[in-house]
């Protein structure tokens, strides 16, 4: 044991403490550069390696919307072709019949109906609409004049056109392919149909990637996105604007600038830009372009690129922290390891030299602390006897106590019967003195009677200083409660009518000892009856209430009720408000009660106090 706790307490010496330290700075320093280096570079290849898997992912999602845009355009392209050889446009083009007119009518809005087209027309060589599919609505394309729009003018010089406009009658924009009818030298008209696209960007719409396809001076046609129609992707040379706005291709739409900022090139086909949708603030999209086959066309696909790199991101950074947390780990480890064989050797050289030392000092100490425990021993011993004469002192307290406190009990719990032998006495007196033997006799027998109950009340109070208890058995309440009224005529002659008592019913018992019981309730009927002394509206009202477990007798007075101060030592021996009291009768009542299993509750106001007493109901 000596040796152990000198080897703990030995110090390593200052100079091996500082190089460890120096070491493991030299090492977190390094730990923490090489783990910032592996983070800045997790993020920068998880970064890369993300948009080029977005920018593959965009590539396939965006040929697989032009591949369905294509289709969509080509349906509608043979029927201005097929038409411009029918027999029915040729009539209607060559005749001024109405009938004609209107057979040719009949047949495109059938032909409308089972196509996808939006709506077919055919125009005259002046550029009056002669016949539509809309024949029947109110927005007629019948009776328009077109000559205006350019592709009516290509189709007329060039035989075949194609035009991205909104609709000068029903203001929806559409794709309008037209076709010339007849030769260049002599041509009969024009053949139109319109294709909207409405069910395509429904199936488009996606607010987290929004899909747009722009013509070749950068105006959005095609969008999901239904506020960026008719937007442009950069600045409208002035003298294509100057065209677009006096062919009304696109109504009078302003042509602002999308909100796509700071693009930055990836590739040929791909970048990244900030861009502010709808509803949403700035974020980060990968642009992806794809041109439209047929077309000058360019489809526009953005794909948000903030959460995929910062997963990307995340993920080689934990991968990054999950190799070098344990090569750290081991480093350090093994540092840790070296210095603490460095310290051992360090600190068995210094113990050596201590050791010696130590031992003259815990020797010197070990004699002190002798001296100190036998002068102690003998302290305890001195305490001890002390300690013995102290107890005897208490023990013979303790006995005079107890006896004090058996003769006040009994002289307060047999005050009351000694006041009723004294009044049975003087009626005796008096019969005898009038010559009525038999009265005499009956309180002689009284007397008698009431002695004995003196004597059952000392040996009870005998057994409550020995804190004994009389065995319990079967008591009718009623008869208790009698007993009890019986001991107050003599005290309370004439104030007895200020109980209220609510007999219980026949038969109903209580368990415990009648001289007990009735003492109890002698006690609560004195200390109600006294309260009441000197008020006119005096009352004492006695209630029973039974259950299948117990029985509760209420003893409720109207008198000025109990100070909250006196009330919390009610139940202490020796506390008493009234002059004369000896502060024993509700400590008395209390422990009878505890003895057969009951209690003891108070109720106090202003109004009145209410003592209820519950006692274990006899079973049957």
């Amino acid at each position: 044991m000596l040796q152990r706790s000198t080897t703990d307490n030995v110090r390593t010496p200052p100079d091996v403490i500082w190089q460890a330290r120096r070491a493991w700075i030299l090492f977190l320093a390094a730990s923490a550069i090489l783990i910032a280096a592996a983070l800045v570079g997790a993020e920068l290849y998880g970064r890369r390696s993300a948009i080029e898997g977005l920018e593959t992912q965009a590539r396939t999602d965006a040929n697989l919307k032009v591949a369905l845009l294509t289709a969509v355009l080509e349906r509608p392209r043979a029927l201005p072709l097929l038409l411009s050889e029918d027999q029915q446009v040729l009539d209607a083009l060559s005749s001024a019949k109405s009938d004609t007119t209107d057979l040719l009518n009949r047949k495109l809005e059938r032909l409308v109906t089972g196509t996808q087209a939006a709506v077919l027309y055919v125009i005259g060589p002046d550029g009056i609409a002669v016949s539509s599919s809309n024949w029947r609505e109110p927005i007629s394309f019948v009776g328009n004049d077109y000559a205006f729009r350019d592709y009516f003018r290509r189709a007329m010089e060039q035989g075949t056109a194609e035009h991205f406009a909104l609709g000068s009658v029903s203001k929806r924009p559409g794709l309008y392919i037209s076709r010339r009818v007849g030769s260049a030298a002599a041509p009969l008209g024009v053949v139109v149909v319109k294709m909207e696209f409405n069910r395509l960007e429904n199936d488009w719409r996606d607010a987290s990637r929004p899909v747009y396809v722009t013509d070749n001076h950068g105006v959005v046609l095609i969008t999901s996105i239904p506020s960026w129609r008719f937007m442009t992707t950069g600045p409208v040379p002035r003298q294509d604007l100057a065209s677009i706005r006096s062919s009304l291709q696109f109504g009078d739409a302003p042509l602002a600038e999308l909100p796509i900022m700071h693009p930055s090139t990836i590739s040929p086909d791909a970048s990244i830009v900030s861009a502010v949708l709808p509803g949403g603030g700035e974020a980060q999209y990968l642009r992806f372009f794809a041109a439209v086959p047929t077309t000058p066309w360019r489809l526009e696909y953005l794909v948000p690129t903030e959460m995929p790199v910062a997963s990307a991101v995340r993920e080689l950074r934990l991968l990054a922290l999950a190799f070098l947390l344990p090569i750290f780990a081991i480093a350090a480890f093994l540092l840790r390891r070296r210095q603490v064989s460095v310290m051992r050797i360090a600190s068995e050289r210094a113990m050596r030299e201590e050791l010696e030392r130590r031992v003259v000092a815990r020797t010197d100490e070990l004699s002190r602390a002798r001296d100190r425990l036998q002068a102690e021993i003998s302290d305890h011993r001195d305490t001890e006897a002390k300690l013995q004469i102290v107890q005897q002192e208490l023990v013979q307290a303790n006995r005079l106590a107890i006896l004090g406190q058996v003769a006040a009990g009994v002289a307060h719990e047999i005050n009351q019967p000694v006041a009723t032998i004294r009044a049975y006495a003087d009626n005796a007196r008096v019969f005898l003195q009038r010559k009525e033997p038999n009265p005499a006799e009956e309180n002689l027998g009284a007397i008698a009677q009431l002695t004995e109950r003196i004597g059952t009340i000392t040996e009870e109070l005998k057994a409550f200083a020995r804190k004994g208890r009389t065995a319990a058995e079967p008591v009718e309440l009623s008869s208790i409660i009698e007993g009890a009224v019986v001991l107050l005529k003599s005290r309370f002659a004439g104030q007895l009518n200020a109980l209220d008592i609510q007999m219980p019913p026949p038969g109903l018992f209580v368990m415990g000892n009648r001289i007990r019981l009735e003492q109890i309730l002698i006690n609560l009927f004195q200390n109600a009856l006294e309260a009441l002394e000197g008020r006119d509206d005096a009352k004492v009202e006695i209630s029973v209430a039974e259950t299948p477990e117990q029985v509760a007798i209420a003893v409720s007075d109207n008198g000025p009720g109990i100070p909250p101060a006196i009330l919390d030592t009610l139940f202490t021996p020796f506390h008493t408000s009234k002059e004369k009291g000896l502060g024993l009768g509700l400590v008395i009542s209390k422990d009878i009660v505890a003895d057969y299993g009951g209690r003891i509750d108070v109720t106090s106001s202003a109004k009145g106090t209410c003592f209820t007493v519950h006692l274990m109901r006899a079973k049957a």
